[in-house]
């Protein structure tokens, strides 16, 4: 488990379950910029999913904190079903403020790290049809379409895989 990382004057390290009310906030941020009409209200509690989420004994949740805020998230375990090598990233977040500024690229190498670290060999994601930006950004990292999981018509995610590189 990674507990702490130093990159530069940054800090990547598991999130806390107080933090949750923050990853939420950063959450709420990072997908408005995506959604034109504003953030669908499904009448999830952010807060208390994410303190789930921090919670998980099967998952983990990394965070990117600079001068004490939180930056980027990621959430990931092996999902629900899932073969044991493979993990599913199911949160990938840099506060709009930040982009273009390296903290994507140094949380996703840093997930990676953990994944090697727990003997993982794939990961999968979805990412929302109209995020442009983060298919961009997963594509440079590696991720492909997911073989297994075309998308269908109608759908409003692409599913991607990458290879978790080896040792």
């Amino acid at each position: 488990m990674i507990d702490e990382r130093v990159t530069g004057c940054r800090v990547i390290r598991t999130v806390l379950p107080a933090e949750a009310e923050a990853v939420a906030a950063l959450h709420a941020r990072a997908r408005a910029t995506y959604y034109p009409d504003g953030l669908p209200d499904d009448g999830t509690d952010w807060p208390a999913a994410w303190r789930t989420a921090v919670e998980r004994p099967d998952g983990q949740v990394l965070a990117v904190v600079e001068r004490g805020s939180l930056i980027g998230i990621a959430s990931f375990r092996v999902p629900e079903g899932g073969a044991r090598d493979t993990v599913k990233l199911f949160q990938f977040h840099v506060d709009p403020g930040h982009w273009r500024s390296g903290v994507g690229t140094a949380l996703h190498t840093a997930c990676v790290e953990q994944w090697r670290a727990d003997a993982r060999r794939t990961a999968v994601l979805d990412v929302h049809v109209d995020n442009r930006r983060a298919q961009a950004f997963y594509a440079r990292q590696g991720w492909v379409p997911d073989p297994e999981h075309p998308p269908a018509e109608g759908d409003h995610h692409l599913f991607l895989r990458f290879r978790v590189p080896g040792e």
